[in-house]
Formats: structure tokens, sequence, C-alpha cells
């Protein structure tokens, strides 16, 4: 029977915990916070997105990088498997649009609560406010952890379940790459991602708490397209943010700055539909100022400083504008050009990209190639996706499949 030492008690560790115990491994859990699962409780505004109900190939469809890695972890505990597992084991979910699924009682506790309650049926021991300051190894194979008091615990096996530095106010301060990085592993260079941006333009601060729907982004790098996407988006006091700038985020070089993207604002029409909407607008409309005329386009707050984006005097009459104007109102309202100043920090992303090379761990077992008895798994490995459940299941399964194997090797 292997004694497995798991360190981190966010979701890969706790599910590790639970599939370690499962396939009958001695299994004890450090947790350098006061509870369990702190990012769980904060993940979906508190409603816990805990997956998506789609197939294995469209969930690697929306990881932004090393889908591949992920095909043993999702073959072995699926989507659809980590819901069976919480309804097994008295948890219900309601599956919400864009096939999101939540417990049904919207409370991210009760998810965690879950866990813990496995764990505790199947004797994990748990030990709080227990951080753990590296992993010991001899001859190239684990033989235990050192907490930061000192304390040795013996274990032939160790699976690093730390986070990534996303929300560091949840406990996720980067340790677990400090530790692997001891063993020889290596960090490729994290980065916040699903987040928020700051733009060089001051004029977004002007329309902060503005939401707009039904919208486009497009980023280009050169000719080649880094993000094109459609959806909701949210004004700022630094930027932009909302559902499809934060997709954005996932899909850019570590270095933003100056980094242009444009938005389109009316995606739903052509150019020639457009350019006839607005000459229906300035020919029934022939004596009112341009910035009033927009409010039919555009919500009142934007309409009112549109013109000075797009370059022509608001004061104007509509009779008054010349073609080249009318088509530069047209233009940008398919293209409003914004340059990116840099991305909001650690403590407001969603998740973190980069982290532990996957290239150095055993897609198959979660295992270190480096060193035997480690497995890593979670937020902490160079894996990250879009919004919609995605990232939490990349640490449930990646977490079951590191607990499944450290259990099942022969010690």
């Amino acid at each position: 029977m292997s004694d497995v030492l798991i360190v981190g008690g966010g979701a890969a560790g706790l599910m590790a915990a639970c599939s370690a115990s499962q396939a009958g491994a001695n299994v004890t859990l450090f947790e350098h916070n006061e509870k369990l699962g702190k990012k769980i409780y904060i993940t979906g505004k508190g409603r816990c997105n805990l997956t998506n109900d789609c197939s294995c190939d469209e969930f690697m469809r929306e990881v932004a990088r090393n889908p591949r890695f992920l095909f043993s972890a999702l073959s072995v505990f699926s989507p659809q498997d980590l819901m069976r597992f919480m309804e097994d084991n008295g948890l219900p979910l309601v599956t919400e649009r864009g096939r999101r699924v939540y417990p049904a009682s919207y409370k991210a506790s009760d998810v965690t609560r879950t866990l813990e309650n496995v764990m505790r049926a199947r004797h994990v021991r748990i030990l709080l406010n227990q951080g753990v300051k590296q992993v010991l190894t001899e001859n190239g194979h684990v033989t235990g952890i050192e907490t930061v008091d000192g304390d040795i615990y013996r274990g032939d096996r160790v699976i690093l379940a730390t986070g990534g530095l996303a929300y560091p106010s949840t406990g996720s301060t980067g340790d677990g790459y400090r530790m692997a990085q001891s063993l020889g592993h290596t960090l490729v260079r994290p980065v916040p991602s699903l987040t928020a941006l700051e733009t060089q333009e001051t004029w977004p601060q002007q329309l902060q708490g503005l939401s707009l729907k039904n919208v486009s982004v497009v980023c280009l790098k050169g000719k080649k397209t880094l993000y094109e996407g459609m959806g909701e988006m949210l004004f700022t006091h630094f930027g932009v943010s909302g559902p499809i700038i934060l997709e954005m985020s996932c899909h850019l070089p570590d270095d933003v700055q100056g980094v242009p993207f444009s938005l389109n604002l009316k995606p739903a029409l052509t150019q020639e539909q457009l350019t006839l909407r607005l000459q229906r607008e300035f020919d029934e409309q022939p004596r009112k100022h341009l910035a009033t005329v927009m409010e039919t386009l555009l919500p009142s707050r934007f309409a009112a400083l549109f013109p000075q984006i797009a370059g022509v005097d608001g004061q104007k009459t509509c009779a008054g504008l010349t073609r080249q104007e009318r088509e530069q109102i047209r233009s940008t309202l398919q293209c409003v050009p914004l340059t990116i100043r840099g991305r909001r920090p650690f403590a407001e992303a969603i998740v973190t990209r980069g982290g532990i090379s996957v290239k150095e761990v055993y897609p198959a077992t979660m295992e270190s190639r480096l060193v035997s008895g480690l497995y890593l798994c979670g937020e902490l490995l160079d894996l990250d996706a879009h919004t919609g459940g995605y990232n939490l299941t990349i640490a449930f399964s990646t977490g079951y499949l590191a607990g499944q194997s450290a259990a099942q090797q022969n010690p």
C-alpha cells in the first residue's frame, strides 16, 4: 500500500486525495491555509461553475495551451465522470446556458464540502495550516516532504497540487513552482490569464461601467489573427473587461504592451448594410447633431463620445457631414481601434498561464519524467483554458489521474 502525500488543498489536491484513497493508498493532505478549497469558494462568483457538459474533443478545443496533454486525463475522468462523481456523492447539479454546470444550490462551498466528506469517509489525513518547504528525494526518487516548521513526513509518492499565482489571497503563492524547480523542472513564465486589459487610450475610462452585448473583437499580429470573438464586453476605469476580453487575454503574447486590437460595434451588419442604415438615419434627421443621432445606434454615453473617437465633430448636423466623414463614422463603428497597455495583475486574474512544463510530465500518469514518485497536477502545470468550467475540470481531471496513478504504483 502506497503512502501518498499531497501538497495543496485546492480542486486538484482534493480530487487527488479522493482518487488515491479510493485506490487504497494511505493519504495525507497538507494545506497551508486554515481551510480547504479557498479558491473554489470564489469561482463562478461564488456559484462554482465546476465543469462543462461537453465532449472531450469539444473540451480540448477550449484549451488555450497544450490541449493534447490532457487527452489521457480527460479519458480517465471526463466532465461527465466528474458530474457523476459529484452527484453520486450527494451533490445535485444543474446545467445552464453554454452547458455550464453548477451545484444546484449555487453554493461553491457545497463542492468543497462534498470533496471533504469523501476524503473523511476514506480516512484521508488532513493537515491544515501546514505549509510545505520542500519535497525530499534520494537517488532520484521521492522519500517524503519537509514542512516549513521543519517536520519530516515520509511517503512513497508526493503529489504537488499547489496551484498557480492567480488570486494570491487564496494562498496561490507559487510555492509549487519553487519546489518543482528545485527538483530540476522547468518553469514556463507565469502570466495572468483570463484577465482584463489596460488600454493606452483613456476614453474607455469615460465609459466606465458600460456593458456592450453582441460586439466582436479582433486582435491581429501582422497578418496573423491572434484572436477573434463575439460576445459581451465591459468598459472599466483602466480599459476593457468582460467575457470576450478575458478570452482574448488567453491568446495574447507574454508581452502585451503596444498590441493593437479593434472592436466591431455592429458585427451583424455588412459594410453596405451599415452604410445604408447610417444614410437613412442622417437623411431622416438632417438638422440634428451627429452626437444626438448616434443614440439610435449606440448607448447614449457612448453616442456622445463616439464622434470624437471617429475624428468627426459631434456638433455637426447630419446634413453638414461630408462623404468622407460619413465613411469615417461607418468604418469606426466596425473597427474601433484600441491599444493594450498591459494585463491586470494576478490578484484579478482568473487563472495562471504558464507553469511547470508539461514536456517534463507523463500525460498518462501525471508523474514527473525527472523524479520517480513525484506527480504534478492542476494549475501548477502549463495548462489554461477559456471560461466555462474548463479550468476547474483541468484541475479535477489531472488531480484524479495523479491520485489514481500514485496509489497504483508499487512502492
